[in-house]
Parts: C-alpha cells; sequence; structure tokens
C-alpha cells in the first residue's frame, strides 16, 4: 500500500526513480509521481493511474535532469485518485512523499495553517505546511517540529531546495528502508533498494535520516544524533520477471512446490525447534492474520489443536486489539503476515507483548517489522512474491504453521511420536503433492469457461474443506471481481440458501476430514433448488453435477495445500477471461501498511 523511493548518487536521479516504482507495482497504486531537484530548483511530475502514464509525461520534457530525487505510489485514501492528489506535494521550499496517515491533519491544519492554500485533499499536504511553516534555516529542526505533532502513522520521504545534496526522511509505524554504498537510496521496500548498496538501515519508529550522496546521518526526534549500525546488503537474484508465464500469478501458482519444499526443509525435524523449546506449553494460543493469512491460520488452528490439545482460536488483526483479549504471560499469540509490516498485525503483536504473551511472526521477510519485534520468528521460502493475490507465501505460511505444530506437540509430549514421525515423512512429501495438484490446470482452464458471466458463488465446505472454501471464495472475488462468499456447509440453510436460484454456481470442498453423508446432504439441498454444484473431492462417492477428483495430500491433516491449488488456478483463468488486471486487481494492495 503505497510506496516511496529515493535516490542521492551521482548518475540521473528520473531513470532510477521510475524503475523503483515500477518495483513498488505490486504493492497497490492509483496514482504516482516523483521529484527531482538540480541547480534550478525541484521539479516534479505526477500522474493520475499508471506509472506509464507518469512515465510518459516525464519523457516530454527535459528539465528533470537532477541526480537527487523521491518518487511515490499512492493509494487513495485522503482524497481521490487524481492529479492533484497525487504525490510529491509541495509548500515553499519543501517537496516530500508520504506513506501512511495522519490522524490529526484536521486538528493541525485548523490550528496553524488556516491562511494556507492547499492545492489537494491529502493529509499529507499538512505535512508539507507544517514543515515549511517552522522552517528557519534549519531543514532538520523544522521536520523535527512538525514530526512531534503528527499522530498516526508516517515515513515521510523530504527534499529542500536550501540542501540540495540531501534527501531528509521520518519515520513513525511505516517502514522505511535506507541503502548505501557507491549512491544511496531510500525505499519502503527491499525490492527498489539500489543494487550498487552494500550496507542497508532499517529506520525505527522515531527516526529522523538525513541521506547524503554515500552516507547517512540518524537523529531521534529531539534531534540527538544516533548511533546506528547496518546490515550487510547483497543484491538478490531477479525475481521481477515473469519470464514464460503472462501474469505474476501464474508463474507464483507454479512456484509453490517450491516454496513449500524450501520453508519444509528449513523447519522439519526435532533438531530445529531448539528455540522452540523456550515456549512452555500455554493455556490458550491466539493465531491473528488478515485476509489470506487469517484463512492459513484457521488450518493452523485445526492441526494445533489435533496435535496439542491446547484451546486455539484465530482472529482477525484488525479486531484483536479492540477486543480487550485475554491475554497474560501463559498465552502464546502467532502472528502471520507476508510482509511482516501488515499495520493491524503489528498492532496486534505490540499488545501481546505488553501483555506479557510469547509472540511468534510468520513471515516472509526476514527484515520486516513483525519479524524483528516477535520473540521468536518463523520465516517462509517463498520469495519475493509480486502478484497482489497470494499463492505461494499463503502455501508456505501452511506449510510453517504444519512444521510448528509438530514441533510443539514434541516438545510439550502431547502427541505419540510415531505419529509425530509419520507426519514428518508426510510432511516432506508436501510439495511433490502439489506438483500433482497443479496438474488440474486444463481442467480449471474448462471450468473457468462457464464463469465469465457469472455474477454470485458460493463455496462450502466443512472443517479443513471451509477454511479452504474461504481462501478459495477470496481468490475469485479479489482478481475476477465475481462476487463469491464461503459457508461452513452446514450453515447455508440458516438463511443463504435463500439466494439460492437456478444456474448459482456452488462450490462444494470436499478435504478428507469431510463427514460425506453430511457434505452429500449439503450438494443435495442446493442442487434441488437449482445450483450448479462443483464438488472438488478425492473420494468417489461424492455426487454433484460435476466432480473433479482431486489430488490430496499424503496426510489428511495437510489437505489444504493441495485442494487449494485448483481454487487458486480457476481463480486466474477466470480473471483472464473476463480481461482483468490480474497482478494489480483494483483497489487492493499487496501490503497494508495503514489501519
Amino acid at each position: 500500500m503505497c510506496g516511496i523511493i529515493g535516490y542521492n548518487g551521482t548518475a540521473q536521479a528520473t531513470p532510477f526513480l521510475l524503475d523503483g516504482l515500477k518495483k513498488l507495482e505490486y504493492r497497490g497504486y492509483d496514482s504516482a509521481g516523483i521529484a527531482v531537484s538540480d541547480t534550478d530548483g525541484i521539479k516534479t511530475e505526477k500522474r493520475k493511474g499508471k506509472i506509464d502514464a507518469l512515465a510518459s509525461a516525464v519523457r516530454k520534457r527535459n528539465d528533470m535532469t537532477g541526480t537527487i530525487g523521491i518518487g511515490h505510489t499512492r493509494w487513495a485514501t485522503h482524497g481521490a485518485a487524481t492529479n492533484s492528489n497525487a504525490h510529491p506535494h509541495k509548500s515553499g521550499k519543501f517537496t516530500i512523499v508520504h506513506n501512511g496517515i495522519i490522524e490529526n491533519h484536521k486538528e493541525l491544519k485548523e490550528k496553524y495553517l488556516r491562511l494556507c492554500r492547499f492545492d489537494s485533499d491529502t493529509d499529507t499536504e499538512t505535512v508539507a505546511h507544517l514543515i515549511n511553516r517552522h522552517y528557519s534555516g534549519n531543514c532538520l529542526e523544522a521536520i523535527a517540529q512538525t514530526a512531534r505533532l503528527l499522530e498516526g502513522s508516517f515515513a515521510l520521504a523530504i527534499l529542500c531546495e536550501d540542501e540540495p545534496n540531501t534527501i531528509f526522511c521520518a519515520k513513525k509505524s511505516s517502514p522505511l528502508l535506507i541503502g548505501v554504498g557507491d549512491e544511496a537510496s531510500v525505499a519502503s521496500d527491499i525490492s527498489a533498494i539500489s543494487r550498487k548498496s552494500d550496507s542497508l538501515y532499517r529506520m525505527d519508529d522515531g527516526e529522523i535520516a538525513a541521506i547524503h550522496k554515500n552516507k547517512v546521518e540518524f537523529y531521534d526526534f529531539e534531534l540527538n544524533e544516533k548511533a546506528k549500525s547496518a546490515s550487510p546488503f547483497t543484491a538478490g537474484n531477479n525475481t521481477s520477471e515473469k519470464g514464460e508465464y503472462e501474469h505474476f500469478m501464474l508463474k507464483e501458482i507454479f512456484e509453490q512446490p517450491e516454496a513449500v519444499r524450501k520453508t519444509v526443509e528449513a523447519y522439519i525435524g526435532a533438531d530445529k525447534a531448539e528455540l522452540l523449546q523456550q515456549i512452555k506449553k500455554p493455556t490458550g494460543i491466539y493465531i491473528v492474520a488478515c485476509g489470506s493469512a487469517y484463512h492459513a491460520g484457521l488450518i493452523g488452528r485445526i492441526c494445533i489443536e489435533k496435535l496439542t490439545k491446547t484451546p486455539t482460536s484465530v482472529e482477525t488483526a484488525s479486531e484483536f486489539r479492540y477486543s480487550d483479549p485475554l491475554i497474560d504471560e501463559n498465552t502464546s499469540v502467532i502472528i502471520i503476515s507476508q510482509s511482516g509490516e501488515t499495520a493491524d498485525s503489528l498492532a496486534a503483536l505490540r499488545l501481546a507483548k505488553s501483555k506479557g504473551a510469547k509472540t511468534i511472526a510468520i513471515v516472509n521477510v526476514p527484515e520486516s517489522s513483525i519479524a524483528l519485534e516477535s520473540d521468536f520468528a518463523i520465516y517462509t521460502k517463498a520469495g519475493a512474491e509480486i502478484a497482489v493475490a497470494t499463492t505461494k507465501a499463503y502455501s508456505a505460511q501452511l506449510a510453517a504453521l504444519y512444521a510448528l505444530s509438530i514441533h510443539f506437540a514434541r516438545i510439550w509430549q502431547t502427541a505419540d511420536s510415531k505419529l509425530l514421525n509419520t507426519l514428518e515423512q508426510s510432511l516432506e512429501q508436501l510439495h511433490e503433492n502439489i506438483r500433482e495438484a497443479l496438474c488440474l490446470e486444463k481442467q480449471m482452464k474448462e471450468i473457468a469457461q462457464h464463469m465469465q458471466n457469472t455474477q454470485h458463488t458460493y463455496f462450502i465446505g466443512r472443517g479443513i474443506g471451509f477454511a479452504v472454501a474461504a481462501e478459495a471464495s477470496l481468490k475469485l472475488k479479489e482478481i475476477s471481481y465475481i462476487h463469491s462468499e464461503a459457508y461452513a456447509a452446514g450453515e447455508l440453510k440458516h438463511g443463504t440458501i435463500s439466494l439460492i436460484e437456478k444456474g448459482t454456481k456452488v462450490f462444494a470442498v470436499c478435504t478428507p476430514d469431510t463427514p460425506e453423508a453430511k457434505i452429500q446432504s449439503n450438494i443435495d439441498e442446493v442442487a434441488a433448488r437449482g445450483a450448479n454444484v462443483i464438488a472438488f473431492t478425492s473420494s468417489p462417492n461424492i455426487k454433484a453435477n460435476t466432480t473433479v477428483i482431486s489430488t490430496t495430500a499424503s496426510h489428511p491433516l495437510f489437505s489444504a495445500s493441495t485442494q487449494v491449488i485448483p481454487f487458486q488456478l480457476l481463480a486466474y483463468y477466470t480473471a483472464k477471461l473476463r480481461g482483468c488486471d490480474i497482478d494489480k486487481p483494483r483497489n487492493l494492495a499487496k501490503s497494508v501498511t495503514v489501519e
């Protein structure tokens, strides 16, 4: 959600900024802009829509030739997606870009900025005017005074005409990384950091940075200078190419066997659980997450309770800290997040820590805020995931949850060792089971042909099948824009069945733990009202209008990992036939860093 890029070096800034914005596209955006500083001042260009529109506008100019600049992709919050609301924003000598939300911007505007002219509807422009209002020749002092007034979340990158060789940054609750080497760069995502960097700094909350061409200085909001250590930075392999695939999503669907294999390899085996030995058996476990990570948590709960006999609940992160959860030092909290920067999940983590709970992160980004702030971190090995709709990161989260469940059961001695050995062996085969499930691609293409004009769909399941149904429904709706709902199969008759009419598509997810007679009864109920029921099952006993015999895992407890695969493919091919922007669906962001 929104992206910041900045460059300070000896080359032209504009190509770097535009390339960096392209790397940040997957986060989601609806406008983009850049600002470049040179001896003639700061030049700005910004456009509603895609980065290509911005690049086209920049090419028509010949004055954006400086070697220092900042850029931004915006996902509209305060104010619609328009050219005027796009970042950067300017006030006096200052030009800024901003990720986050300034919660008290109206109060600040009323108290300090009544006489200022505002050219946008954004909270960000308030920050620009405040910095300019506080400026009396010292950029750091103006930024610090402003930062101390701001409530909410912010990552700021700032240019000042009086200091044309420096990018200033400030941070609170929104991620910001700085790379330093032969040139310096700043970004909200490691993928956009300059490949010429050899050192990486992660800004902490309450910090201001002054970024020069080959060094960076840090201060707190009181302008006390801070000593800060950098981590070594080595640019990874280029994972931002689609290769033979038309879309990143399809590429990432087919990368799932390897993502799961690497994750399992990293965490399976009793010798891999040394850190977890410190976690005593809790009285209860919370799994907290958002979106697809929440759906992974639904399956994690089943595995943990079955193997550890510990009461476990799955909570939506955005609701968790407002529900006064019953947490103490005898509670464990598992936070699941692909990016490790999800604002609601990070807030839940901090609440859990404040109450003394042991916290465990399952994340895909080792240097992320959630990873660094948790007591323990389990890193999924999915690699960079570019498509907004998660596939391989979700599958890697499931693999990590399976491994965690087995480790806990060993440590707490709550399950038979022979069973745990069998589960480990099955888990080591899971990537091959997923590879087999990918062979259903042709069938999913065929079913997708009948989905183009569908308006409403329903997914039903029981147990693990319901958790898969929830993720399958989300995948379909988020990239094809077809209205879709998931229900525990037995709940349909408690209201929703009134919406079933002739031709309504209902997908029944029948995992090995599903009581066959019960799910068959649910299928018959909707079929009797005219529904076109498509069942996904490994059992020949389940009958529907269409039955897909799907591959299952080598152990029933892991069946979600194979059952979800055909639904990812179905969503992809349905969206493709409907002409949707598959990798960047409308209104969605990859990393949601505001609450």
